[in-house]
């Protein structure tokens, strides 16, 4: 802890998928003082473990047991071991030997289309529990050790916005790490830190609305894992729920042959069990159904159209003056379905400053 406004926890999960409510986690006189704000940001530094949104949260009435429900049944979608090439050790050229025992099964599918992002913000209620969804806390018996700050602010103010084109390829699917150095993208969003001063705050990224089949996410920008497992998912959004949905019901003869009906068929039975055994209201129901059964792959994906870059002097490796937090291995990227009509995607961006 380094600033009255700030608090950065360390977290040891109980299970491979756990919720945490962080508020329970803050020391009493911190949480106090805390409080005194009108808003927090939490931010977690993991590609496998972060928040949803306070808008989804409080559609499950802010229960912890609710969000773990709706995490496994992104885990039947998803399903461990399902052949993913970022699973294929023997290819992974970036990993010693002693991080291939301990590297994870892919969750990152699960993480990114759920919607649980690095960095959300909310209101200050003391009551209301702010959950930390971990889903590798534990792997071959080991606990890992999970960071995540919460900053609090009372106000926040929009000091500079600015568009950015970003080249894209003409492959129809093609994922952009915006943090390669070569594109120039983060050395940009530094520079307007830097000359608008700004030590506590957010950046804002979004497509322009003109843009189409394209989302934006923070994730491990791992070749395997972009080339070819996000890949396969983005060209058939239902093909490894179909391959679950098979094992898990009982006769799926008596379901519509092709693929994609075999998966919206399955997938409305998760969410009718979902909805049942947390009591939920049809009207919830509903909205989750659209999100999930409407095609195309944007619909289905709980990929986002925008994603929140954290500024700090206090969480940015040293850094006296503002900077953008990042976990290790995390990237913003951009993702694409579909080829656009030019070369570039427009993007944007919003410098957000916390007073």
């Amino acid at each position: 802890m380094s600033l009255e406004t700030d608090v950065t926890l360390e977290i040891q999960p109980e299970s491979r998928v756990d919720v945490i409510n962080v508020r329970e986690r803050i020391p009493d006189r911190i949480r106090s003082r805390l409080s005194r704000y009108s808003k927090s940001v939490y931010y977690s530094y993991h590609t496998t473990a972060g928040y949803f949104g306070e808008k989804l949260s409080a559609q499950f009435n802010h229960s912890g047991e609710a969000l773990r429900n709706f995490v496994q049944m992104f885990q039947t979608l998803f399903p461990f071991r399902r052949g993913y090439r970022h699973d294929q050790m023997d290819l992974r050229t970036e990993l010693s030997q002693e991080q291939k025992v301990t590297e994870p099964h892919n969750a990152h599918l699960t993480f990114m289309s759920s919607g649980l992002t690095n960095c959300a913000t909310y209101e200050n209620r003391p009551d209301t529990p702010v959950y930390f969804v971990d889903l590798d806390g534990i792997w071959n018996d080991v606990r890992r050790r999970r960071r995540t700050t919460v900053l609090a602010f009372n106000e926040e103010q929009v000091v500079a916005r600015v568009d950015l084109p970003v080249p894209v390829s003409r492959h129809p699917i093609d994922s952009i790490n915006l943090m390669d150095p070569h594109l120039g993208f983060f050395s940009r969003l530094q520079d307007l830190i830097r000359t608008h001063r700004v030590d506590r705050g957010r950046i804002d990224i979004s497509l322009g609305p003109e843009e189409r089949n394209a989302g934006l996410t923070v994730n491990e920008y791992e070749t395997l894992l972009m080339k070819h497992d996000l890949a396969k998912v983005l060209r058939n959004p239902l093909h490894f729920m179909a391959k679950s949905g098979r094992q898990m019901l009982g006769n799926p003869r008596a379901i519509p042959g092709r693929a994609r009906d075999y998966a919206k068929y399955d997938l409305v039975q998760i969410l009718n069990q979902t909805v049942d055994a947390l009591g939920l209201s049809e009207s919830v129901f509903e909205r989750l159904l659209q999100r999930f059964v409407r095609a195309p792959a944007d619909h289905f994906m709980g990929m986002d159209r925008s994603l929140i870059l954290l500024v700090s002097s206090a969480h940015s490796n040293g850094a006296s003056r503002g900077s953008i937090v990042n976990g290790t291995y995390q990237s913003p990227i951009l993702v694409q379905w579909d080829r656009p009509e030019t070369d570039t995607r427009r993007l944007e961006i919003s410098l957000v400053r916390f007073d």
